[in-house]
């Protein structure tokens, strides 16, 4: 298990422990963390699980692929460090990650 903090944008804070193997997103639902819609499943198909990744986690997930980066695309409230959480797979290397949810998954 690894502990991942989720933001709310409202500054709430969710901290759970989420089952190595899952992604980011998996571990968002099955712990009803609000703000990450999931649409797709976790398809990498809707872009409403989006977060935003502190530039210090950046080197501990794997990078955009061209899939994430066009679901990006379609995404209201983008930044620099936005990753969609279901292409962030959960290991140990990430206990303590933070990830912030934006005002909305439109």
């Amino acid at each position: 298990m690894t502990k991942i903090i989720y933001v709310e944008h409202n500054g709430t804070e969710h901290e759970v422990d989420v089952a190595n193997g899952l992604t980011v997103m998996e571990g968002a639902v099955k712990n009803m963390i609000p703000g990450i819609d999931a649409d797709c499943g976790g398809a990498c198909a809707c872009a409403t699980c989006m977060v935003f990744v502190p530039a210090e986690w950046e080197a501990k997930i794997p990078p955009k692929e061209d899939m994430e980066i066009t679901m990006l695309d379609f995404c209201e409230h983008t930044q620099e460090n936005s990753r969609l959480s279901c292409q962030i797979p959960v290991t140990g290397a990430l206990e303590g990650m933070r990830v912030e949810m934006p005002e909305s998954q439109h």
